[in-house]
């Protein structure tokens, strides 16, 4: 399950997508608000936020998306009620709200539509709310026993329209080359290849990085924009483990190397000992031998002079 979030300020352009008939909408739950039509929905958002006329963004736009693996088993009631949890951690409660499946892809989603000005006229605060949100994601998947999909790695890029085509493939370029890469001089050759800039931010007048954007086809984007695993601090720490992993594989195979020549050095030395050892052993003849076969020579030499 992961979750979109948008804001804006007109209730109706977001009403109207959300239960276009084209999608195959289902409105599968409100709250505060009449739907005998969506003009009426519409009016009814619109009248809310009289409440609190000097806030601008006052409309709350989120999607959920589920895997198609869970499709069996997501009912509307079952998505509308984890729609319903996940706007109450999320802390939108009190207000009105619209939910609509939509069946317009081959993976289960819903768009919530909510009033930002509360039934009391107060603000619901969007204060961290990616980041609320992605929690809140894992939370209720584990908890519902869905399906955790895999992100990137299973869009559909045929189907990306810019910049959000530019933005996959640098995702792609940086997941394979920081992998392989051990210095950020190293990497931004490697990314230079496949026509990807790079541009360090710095902090304030000085020498220290701050964040770093990527460039290609004429967008930009910033690292963690990309994905949060490529802020600039993530980068470079993953390059230093790579070097400290290289540094460790090659001393270790140091290592090896030594170890081998200093065993089969001593085996040689053992086996030159071995043979020296096995020829004294053969020249060293008992004394009682040594004189018979010394008396036997000289038997010989009489009769060579006979």
């Amino acid at each position: 399950m992961i979750a979109k979030i948008m804001k804006g300020s007109g209730f109706k352009g977001v009403i109207n997508y959300i239960l276009d008939p084209k999608k195959g909408t289902e409105l599968i739950d409100s709250s505060g608000v009449r739907t005998e039509s969506i003009n009426h929905i519409v009016q009814s958002f619109i009248d809310q936020t009289e409440l609190n006329p000097r806030v601008s963004k006052v409309v709350g736009h989120i999607s959920l998306s589920f895997s198609a693996q869970d499709s069996s088993k997501l009912s509307n009631e079952w998505m509308a009620q984890i729609a319903r949890e996940y706007m109450e951690k999320m802390g939108v409660k009190n207000t009105q709200y619209i939910i609509g499946r939509h069946f317009d892809k081959e993976h289960p989603h819903v768009h919530i539509a909510f009033n930002r000005i509360d039934n009391n006229g107060k603000t619901i605060s969007d204060r961290n709310d990616r980041l609320r949100s992605e929690k809140i994601c894992k939370e209720l998947t584990t908890k519902y026993g869905l399906y955790f999909a895999d992100g990137k790695e299973k869009v559909k890029e045929h189907r990306l329209k810019e910049p959000d085509k530019t933005k996959y493939e640098i995702y792609q370029a940086l997941k394979a080359e920081i992998a392989r890469c051990r210095d950020w001089t190293t990497l931004l050759s490697h990314l230079e290849k496949q026509d990807i800039g790079v541009r360090f931010k710095y902090k304030g007048n000085s020498q220290e990085v701050q964040g770093i954007i990527f460039e290609k086809n004429g967008y930009h984007f910033d690292g963690s924009k990309v994905d949060r695993v490529f802020s600039y601090s993530k980068i470079d720490f993953a390059l230093q483990q790579n070097n400290r992993e290289h540094e460790h594989q090659t001393q270790g195979m140091l290592n090896l190397i030594s170890n081998v020549a200093s065993v089969t050095s001593e085996i040689t030395n053992n086996l030159i000992e071995g043979g020296l050892d096995l020829f004294q052993t053969h020249s060293t003849v008992p004394a009682e031998v040594y004189n018979t076969l010394d008396k036997k020579k000289k038997k010989k030499k009489r009769k060579i002079h006979l």
